[in-house]
């Protein structure tokens, strides 16, 4: 493995030392920055009809699923800390570490188990009336 190409900044003057540390432009097109803004990658590959499609439950329940997933490891992860304290292990850590981790854990926990009706109330309504409709304008002369 080549040894890295050492850039003696010292002796440099400020805009030496820039044209250094900064890849020329030729470079940079091709990176995974300028990939990621390509439009093909973020619009859905399906055909334009099947918009009219109700979303699947996991593209409508993710966040409440998220949560409740970060929550309950944050929960599990207070549990065990607790756990060790009172087995009487690393007891300066565990005394703070765990409640902390205990009471965050079981109100991320608790934010997402509440989402879940709000979602699924939220989703009743939109499916009951579209959001807008278009209207033509109407000129009064």
């Amino acid at each position: 493995m080549p040894a890295p190409e050492t850039i003696p900044l010292g002796e440099c003057t400020l805009s030496q030392s820039q044209e250094q540390l900064s890849p020329p432009l030729s470079r940079t097109d091709s990176t995974v920055f300028s990939l990621s803004r390509a439009e093909s990658l973020w619009n859905s590959s399906q055909p334009s009809t099947s918009s009219s499609a109700p979303p699947r439950c996991s593209d409508v329940y993710w966040l409440p699923i998220h949560l409740m997933s970060t929550g309950g490891s944050f929960l599990f992860c207070g549990v065990v800390i607790s756990g060790l304290y009172f087995a009487g292990h690393c007891r300066k850590v565990t005394n703070i570490l765990g409640p902390a981790l205990l009471s965050i854990g079981l109100m991320i926990f608790v934010v997402g188990v509440v989402l879940i009706p709000i979602t699924k109330e939220n989703q009743k309504q939109s499916m009951k009336k579209p959001l807008t409709y278009y209207r033509p304008p109407v000129f009064n002369l």
